[in-house]
């Protein structure tokens, strides 16, 4: 099945530590060859690339190595295509604007019986179910809250109803889920995820999948916090958590806000100036 890449920060950070490892799974050192994607918010605004090619041999890819571009929020996806060709319209992340935002998505899993799933404001540009379930699950979001939420009872709400959503595409199937709206990364494990969350004080990290290490206390500060999610550990000498199946997180700022399906909790998180190499 494919993999997934997620980062939310406290700062505006570049995702290039992460993302070196990640991309040699694309061909490389794994099998999810069907195209790649990475999608950032940064500054307000939204931006992807997205590639039907193997991303361990990508121009593209090693231009996002090379280019790095700060963001709060990144997510990135690497296939192996089991359902849908593989073409540039199936390759994800996807996205869809709602309330004035961008949403941002991306799926590991295979789901049965997708087509069943009633579709309402969005429709399906490619053929695949991952796809068809985004515009499945953004609807019933705005069937729901037709309007942004604008305070913290409302945003609960919101929370409980994707978890709701999540765990009925759970019932079809394999369903990991990485989704982001510009504020806030919400991740749901399926069978598959697992997050490491640094903060100071920062050591030293070796990439599972390729020659790299990067001291982590030369590119921070004190108040730096960043966590990486991934459907696979992507550092081998780090203590990365897994979740655990039919668990939701909600991070902003690096810092989980909010957690359905096992112990539940909220708080809120500070932001603070740019830095770099995640």
């Amino acid at each position: 099945m494919c993999e997934l890449l997620g980062m939310s920060a406290n700062v505006p950070t570049d995702i290039c530590f992460s993302f070196t490892g990640f991309l040699h799974r694309g061909g490389g050192t794994g099998p999810h060859r069907d195209g790649w994607g990475i999608a950032f918010y940064e500054e307000g605004g939204y931006r992807d690339f997205r590639d039907p090619h193997p991303s361990v041999r990508s121009p593209i890819a090693r231009l996002i190595c090379d280019y790095p571009i700060k963001s709060h929020i990144v997510i990135s996806h690497i296939r192996q295509a089991n359902v849908g060709q593989v073409r540039l319209a199936n390759t994800h992340p996807f996205v869809r604007e709602m309330w004035g935002q961008p949403w941002c998505y991306a799926h590991n899993g295979q789901l049965e019986g997708w087509q069943s799933l009633p579709l309402s404001f969005y429709r399906p540009v490619g053929g695949t179910d991952s796809e068809h379930a985004f515009c499945w699950l953004l609807g019933e979001l705005r069937r729901g809250f037709p309007r942004r939420p604008e305070n913290a009872e409302q945003r609960q709400a919101l929370w409980r109803l994707l978890h709701e959503l999540c765990e009925r595409l759970r019932g079809l199937g394999v369903f990991n889920l990485l989704l982001a709206d510009g504020d806030y990364l919400y991740t749901y494990c399926s069978t598959k995820l697992a997050h490491i969350t640094r903060r100071a004080p920062f050591g030293s990290a070796s990439l599972s999948d390729a020659e790299l290490t990067v001291n982590f206390a030369e590119h921070t500060t004190s108040r730096d916090i960043v966590s990486v999610i991934a459907t696979e550990p992507l550092t081998d000498n780090e203590a990365w958590e897994r979740m655990a199946p039919g668990e939701l997180l909600v991070w902003r700022d690096g810092q989980i806000q909010a957690r359905f399906g096992q112990r539940e909790e909220a708080r809120d998180a500070p932001g603070q100036e740019s830095k770099q190499g995640f």
